[in-house]
């Protein structure tokens, strides 16, 4: 008898620790599905977005060519813009069309996104026709957390934590992008393309030579950036504790860039770096090499 319940509370307890593994599983599954499909609903609201600000998909054929609505101050970047603003607006304009650098057919309504979406939004940034089969375009709101600069690391648009999170620069770089050089971060997201996946197809020399340009989207201006080398780095944070407002610095780490030559690096030739130049570097994780970085640099063709 005794052995007999002895089986039967063992089998009674096998029957127990089935139970809560299957509430565990149940629970667990839910979890991955909620987050699957908070990350579904923040990349359809990137998607979204990008489709409202009326990009072409291409940047046309030469500068000169289509409606830009810039050159026309009712419909300007900023709807406040007052004639001091003017000047230079027609400025950095004028120099993208004596370059023959196209300018897309874009509009962004920073009010807007700033009252409706997020307020921490300040930039917009664009790589034209960068979407492929496998990736989503590079065309998305750039942010600012004023206090935690590893916040948009974690948290979307509308506040809610997890995955894609958001396309970043941290407080070490100012918002009008004068900083000789500024990081803009954000996540890949291998299943679905998304975020800064598309960013590793500038591996490819022949895809970074038709996608030569980043754009850079202010209220009051756009800034056009020539992308010069795409490469693994290792984890090194690129701005703190470096002081590249020194020239000796600046240089230094210029000449370093310069000198990346090795199999997963893509270089453009001809391309003259300076202590003058402003430099943008879009950086990127890379799948399976948690100490390294992927990044995508450019040297701006448009500054004052």
């Amino acid at each position: 008898m005794a052995e007999r319940n002895s089986n039967n509370n063992k089998t009674f307890l096998w029957k127990i620790a089935g139970v809560c593994f299957l509430a565990v599983a149940v629970i667990c599954i839910a979890v991955v599905c909620i987050r699957a499909a908070r990350q579904r609903q923040a990349e359809d609201t990137y998607r979204k977005l990008a489709e409202d600000t009326n990009s072409s998909g291409d940047a046309g054929e030469g500068a000169g060519e289509g409606k830009d609505s810039r050159e026309d101050p009712d419909t300007a970047l900023s709807a406040e813009s007052t004639q001091e603003k003017e000047e230079p607006e027609e400025e950095y304009l004028r120099i993208l069309k004596e370059k023959g650098i196209p300018i897309p057919e874009k509009e962004i309504d920073f009010e807007d996104l700033q009252a409706n979406v997020n307020g921490d939004i300040y930039a917009w940034l664009y790589i034209p026709d960068s979407a492929t089969d496998t990736t989503e375009a590079i065309d998305f709101p750039v942010l600012q957390h004023p206090t935690d600069n590893s916040y948009y690391l974690n948290y979307n648009l509308d506040g809610s934590r997890g995955y894609p999170g958001c396309i970043y620069t941290e407080n070490y770089n100012k918002k009008d992008f004068t900083d000789p050089l500024t990081v803009i971060y954000g996540h890949v997201m291998d299943t679905t393309g998304s975020m800064f996946a598309g960013l590793h197809r500038f591996r490819d020399a022949e895809y970074l030579e038709e996608h030569p340009y980043i754009y850079i989207y202010l209220p009051d201006r756009l800034y056009v950036y020539e992308i010069f080398a795409a490469y693994e780095y290792t984890d090194e944070h690129l701005l703190y504790g470096k002081d590249y407002g020194n020239e000796a610095v600046f240089t230094s780490y210029l000449r370093k860039v310069e000198g990346i030559r090795d199999m997963n690096s893509v270089k453009k030739e001809g391309v003259q770096l300076s202590a003058d130049d402003r430099i943008l570097t879009l950086s990127t994780c890379i799948t399976g090499k948690p100490d390294n970085r992927y990044l995508v640099q450019g040297v701006l063709v448009n500054g004052e």
